[in-house]
């Protein structure tokens, strides 16, 4: 690969830059394994929880940083990927900026729009740039390099980002200015979640109308009522396999920031509504660990949200 027009180190004499990562939970730390793999040296790695930090960092030879400043200090380009809108508050205000000029932050949390261009903003301040880089896919994805990615940002900082996206996913998506893909984001998890929670309910209906299962998956699959949720969360559903990929908890918080977008257009989305309330229903009864395929423990009869 050619790295010496686009990485992020324009003076580092064409070798790949050097990579931080803030937040190396379980999709954080795919993405670092995966770019070590490829060959770009992990500087450093921080998180909240100090112990991820520090076993993920004796695996790829990085430091384990006991503050933000220094992941920003070792590394060329910093990748965060936490929880949500406070979590990116606290980081950028918290010493991730400090002597930042130069660095090039690309952060893949699913957050509001309005987040990432505070970022930009803040990074400008600081003689930084950023992108956003939100992801789709999940962990399996996030370690094989197969994620699909949509980024917004300056144009030139998406080309800066390049040769670190395209290791982590084939073809990554320029979607516009800042805040624009996580607009894109938001949408992506809505329909996906709302298409969830239907699956639910139709395989929950047809258990209780005494159907084959696996019969009915089939079906489903050959007709309209196919969807990409039906291939990777139909028959954990009938199984009960709820092992997290993608957490309830964070279904919940992302149809929540597309409801919050639409009602900043005025728009009612009653099916959106309908799928946060289940989704808020499952954290509530302390199922909000469960993954998204855990819906399905509200529709099925003699389940945790259908008790006999």
């Amino acid at each position: 690969m050619n790295t010496h027009q686009h990485d992020g180190s324009p003076q580092n004499g064409g070798q790949l830059p050097s990579l931080g990562f803030v937040g190396v939970g379980r999709m954080g730390a795919n993405m670092a394994r995966r770019l070590k793999d490829c060959g770009f040296p992990i500087a450093a790695v921080f998180d909240a929880n100090a112990a991820a930090a520090q076993t993920l960092a004796a695996e790829l030879g990085s430091v384990a940083a006991d503050d933000l400043k220094t992941v920003t200090a070792l590394a060329d380009v910093i990748i965060t990927v936490v929880s949500d809108d406070r979590a990116m508050k606290k980081i950028f205000t918290g010493g991730l900026l400090k002597r930042a000029k130069g660095k090039l932050f690309i952060n893949c949390a699913t957050v509001t729009p309005a987040i990432h261009v505070w970022v930009e903003q803040k990074c400008a301040a600081k003689d930084a740039q950023s992108l956003e880089a939100c992801m789709a896919s999940s962990i399996t994805q996030a370690r094989q390099g197969t994620l699909y990615l949509m980024c917004g940002g300056k144009p030139e900082t998406f080309e800066r980002a390049r040769p670190v996206l395209e290791k982590l996913g084939e073809n990554p998506r320029y979607i516009g200015a800042a805040g624009q893909a996580a607009q894109v984001k938001a949408l992506v998890n809505m329909v996906m979640n709302a298409n969830t929670a239907a699956l639910a309910e139709g395989l929950g209906l047809g258990a209780a109308l005494g159907l084959d299962l696996a019969m009915l998956r089939e079906v489903f699959s050959q007709t309209g009522a196919r969807s990409g949720v039906l291939a990777t969360d139909g028959e954990d559903m009938q199984n009960r396999d709820h092992a997290c990929f993608f957490s309830a908890a964070h279904a919940a918080k992302d149809s929540g920031i597309a409801l919050k977008l639409a009602k900043q257009q005025g728009l009612n989305l009653p099916l959106a509504t309908a799928t946060k309330k289940q989704y808020d229903r499952m954290v509530k009864t302390g199922l909000g660990e469960l993954d998204k395929s855990g819906i399905a423990e509200l529709t099925f009869k003699d389940r945790q949200g259908n008790p006999a």
